[in-house]
């Protein structure tokens, strides 16, 4: 059973996921305004991986019967200067969401709750994903910042990207 601190901060949680989905999403919507087709793609991904990141918090909430209780989604920003910009918003976009993981895992080891540890485990090393996948794309966009072939070249590439269901939502009947 879930501690009512734990419960409600990964109701939180699902908030703050959907919240990134809408940023991202937002990011998208801005980069395609901006002709970068490859970039809206690559934010678009990271909308739906939100997403799971959500629905595998309402999952698990779900199967240890704990109630999922949906709150409203704050205003995100609509326009940004430069791609780069999106990129460094999301680093640091991501390393806020680390740390509110990371609190999710404290408060489940203060209350030695192991099937929620377990499923922390996933967001954890997600997260370093998350996290390295700005970074190179900061570095990336840093590369190309100016020559416009390079940014040309580097946005036909992003726009490869395809988006792959999250491992815990894959390997349920959902």
């Amino acid at each position: 059973m879930l501690s009512k601190q734990l419960h409600e901060a990964i109701n939180a949680q699902i908030n703050a996921e959907l919240w990134s989905a809408y940023l991202y999403l937002a990011m998208s919507l801005d980069a395609e305004n901006k002709g970068y087709k490859g970039v809206a793609n690559w934010f678009y991904v990271q909308f739906q991986e939100e997403q799971d990141h959500a629905r595998i918090f309402m999952n698990y909430l779900n199967s240890v019967d704990a109630k999922v209780t949906l709150q409203p989604i704050a205003e995100v920003p609509a326009k940004w200067d430069t791609v780069l910009d999106m990129f460094k918003q999301t680093l640091e976009h991501e390393k806020k969401v680390t740390s509110l993981i990371n609190n999710l895992a404290y408060i489940a080891n203060e209350d030695h709750d192991f099937s929620s540890i377990n499923r922390l485990v996933w967001f954890i090393d997600e997260q370093v994903e998350e996290e390295e996948s700005a970074r190179d794309m900061i570095t990336a966009m840093e590369a190309v910042e100016g020559n416009k072939y390079g940014m040309y070249m580097l946005d036909k590439e992003l726009a490869a990207r395809t988006y792959t269901q999250a491992s815990p939502l894959a390997s349920s009947a959902e």
